[in-house]
């Protein structure tokens, strides 16, 4: 468990800010494939991978390698942070084998509910992305027509507002993005791979924290001890902000990462070494993991061998009023 000092960005505009649930390469369960080990390194700014793999087996490995891409929709846009809100590829995600930058494919899928409308919006000329301007620009652009029956089948849904000039009618996508990043890999009989890669990952938000102050309650801040760990010690040090500050809590972000993905090879990940930067040195950080060893101003480390991840991975960091 840490619960350690650490300062920061500005709070946003909204009162809280989701985040979405990022983590490594995904993969079917591989009886002949080790990962020797995994070098993780989380700021807010930024996630870096880089995964060493052997194939213990007498012959080479094809394997299928994905990266997920959280799900997103349009009801999203005002509460859950996303980098690149105008990109298929919107947490900048880039990829490298050994070395080399790995062209990866796109897998799309817009659904409602349970119901692909992929090809149905790609036949309108529209964009799956429905976060875009480009999406609400062409969604806009379609006949009248069109319109109507999108609005029939629940594919879209009116969005109506007064921005100061009277009402406003316009459409809003209704369905949600489904992405994942793909690619063939060759891991060859006896041979190490190594498989890096790097993104913009999603941040969440408070504008005030719920751990303490009179607006959460029980439950919430139990909840922080169950999801970040939060120890007595971090508690009382983020109560003592809160008074340094004319009693107001101070904002919170939040990182999360998918760590359980770990497990599915031939054996646990060999060497594990985790590297979290709360990016000032005078903010509080809580995790859920141990041996945590704090080895700079804003950076703290872990080290495991024969790792088998059991859980996923939450950071709270606690931002020091300015």
């Amino acid at each position: 468990m840490a619960a350690l000092m650490t300062c920061c960005p500005p709070a946003r505009a909204n009162d809280t800010t989701a985040a979405l649930t990022t983590g490594g390469l995904e993969f079917r369960t591989n009886a002949d494939i080790e990962m020797l080990s995994e070098n993780l390194s989380i700021s807010r700014e930024r996630i870096d991978v880089r995964y060493r793999f052997l194939n213990r087996s007498g012959t080479d490995q094809h394997v299928t390698v994905a990266f997920p891409m959280p799900e997103i929709d349009y009801s999203d846009a005002n509460n859950i942070e996303v980098p690149n809100n105008e990109a298929d590829n919107f947490l900048n995600f880039h990829t490298k084998v050994d070395g080399r930058h790995v062209a990866a494919q796109l897998e799309q899928k817009a659904l409602v509910g349970k119901t692909d409308v992929t090809a149905r919006l790609q036949a309108l000329g529209l964009p799956l992305q429905p976060r875009a301007k480009a999406t609400q620009t062409a969604l806009e652009a379609l006949p009248a027509q069109a319109q109507q029956q999108l609005l029939k089948d629940e594919i879209v849904r009116p969005d109506d507002f007064d921005a100061g000039k009277g009402m406003e009618h316009h459409l809003a996508p209704n369905w949600r993005l489904r992405a994942t990043y793909y690619w063939d890999q060759t891991f060859p009989a006896g041979r190490e791979v190594v498989v890096e890669h790097s993104y913009t990952p999603s941040v969440g938000g408070s504008v005030q924290t719920g751990i303490t102050g009179p607006y959460s309650t029980a439950e919430e801040r139990a909840n922080y001890t169950r999801k970040f760990c939060a120890e007595p010690s971090f508690v009382q040090a983020v109560a003592a902000m809160t008074r340094k500050n004319g009693n107001q809590p101070p904002p919170e972000q939040r990182v999360s990462y998918v760590l359980t993905t770990g497990a599915n090879w031939a054996k646990p990940i060999g060497d594990f070494h985790l590297t979290i930067d709360k990016g000032k040195p005078n903010s509080l950080v809580s995790f859920c993991q141990t041996g945590v060893v704090k080895t700079g101003l804003t950076r703290f480390e872990v080290r495991k061998t024969n790792f088998k991840p059991s859980r996923d991975l939450d950071i709270l960091i606690i931002d020091a009023p300015q």
